[in-house]
Formats: structure tokens, sequence, C-alpha cells
């Protein structure tokens, strides 16, 4: 049984769907407008995100996670990217990550794989994958919701509904949330 790997993989999957139910509420122009402050779009964090789960998981166990073809600077510039474009990106980044994860066992956690030049275990290079994936999704649910402002449809429990949640809670389990978020309305 593989039950660390399903687990991740089950989590890195919750996150592919938060952020694709954000992207889902925003107009194609929103994707490409600055984030508050002046930050980065939703296009922007998006590409990133996808070049480096592209970049980390392309051959994951026998080659550089930062692959030569990779450019990272150019994933930060400003990009005007339409929805179809964006979307093949970011299924490109999240494809090799399943991949990748399809063809690893409870039993190859404890390999070696190297990202930057440094050795660090297949535990922990997907612990940190996920941190950082869990961390842009977080940003782009962020910018989705401040550029929907009331119209936002909340992709977890909603403000003041902690408790009628709480009588029966479903969303606890990455698939059931996965679910809930792909519903229609």
């Amino acid at each position: 049984m593989n039950a660390i790997v399903a687990s991740l993989q089950a989590e890195y999957l919750r996150y592919e769907a938060l952020a694709e139910a954000a992207l889902g509420q925003v107009s194609d122009s929103d994707l490409v407008a600055p984030g508050p402050g002046g930050g980065n779009s939703i296009a922007v964090i998006g590409w990133h995100l996808a070049g480096n789960l592209r970049s980390r998981f392309t051959d994951f166990l026998t080659t550089d996670g930062e692959k030569p073809w990779r450019r990272r600077e150019e994933e930060f510039q400003a990009r005007a990217v339409d929805r179809a474009e964006l979307l093949a990106h970011w299924e490109r980044g999240w494809a090799a990550l399943l991949s990748a994860l399809d063809t690893l066992s409870d039993a190859d956690l404890s390999r070696t794989v190297t990202i930057r030049g440094q050795s660090l275990l297949v535990h922990e290079a997907l612990h940190r994958s996920l941190a950082h994936a869990s961390y842009h999704v977080g940003q782009i649910v962020m910018v989705a919701r401040a550029l929907r402002g009331e119209q936002w449809r909340f992709l977890s429990i909603p403000p003041g509904e902690s408790g009628k949640y709480n009588e029966q809670p479903t969303l606890e389990k990455p698939a059931a949330h996965v679910a809930n978020m792909r519903r229609p309305d």
C-alpha cells in the first residue's frame, strides 16, 4: 500500500482544484490584472507554479529538479496570455507532477533526488513542493477574491457558517473538498 504517496497526491489535487475554482471565478482580463499593491497577476503566479512543477517533476528521480530549459526569471514577467494558453501551461505542470507521483511508492520516499545540485530525500522534496504549491495557490485565491469582491463564491466554509458546518463536517478529506469545489452552482 502506498498510503503516504496517496495522501500527498490527494493534497496536491486539493490545491490544484482550489486554484482552478478561483480561476473559474475571474474574467479573462482579471487573469492578467496586477495583484493588490502592484503584486503578481494570477497569470504570473500560475505560470510560475506550473513551470516549477514541470521542472521539478520531469524525470523526478533521475535528473536535477532545476532543469536547464527552465527560465524561472521569465516566469515572473508580466504576461498577456489568454485563458486557454494559461490553462494549457498550467496543465503541463500539474501533469508532470501527477505522472511522477503515479510512479512512486512509499518505499521511494527514502530515495534521494537533487534540486539545484542539493540532495534531498524524496519525502523532503515532496513536502517542500507541496508547501510551495499551497503558498502560490493561496496567492491565486487571494488575488481572485480581491478582484471578485462581493461576487466571490467561497471555496470552503463561508464566513459565519462554521457552527453549521461543524454539525456535519464534509470537507475534511481532500477528495470531498475537491468534489465540493467542482460542483455546479
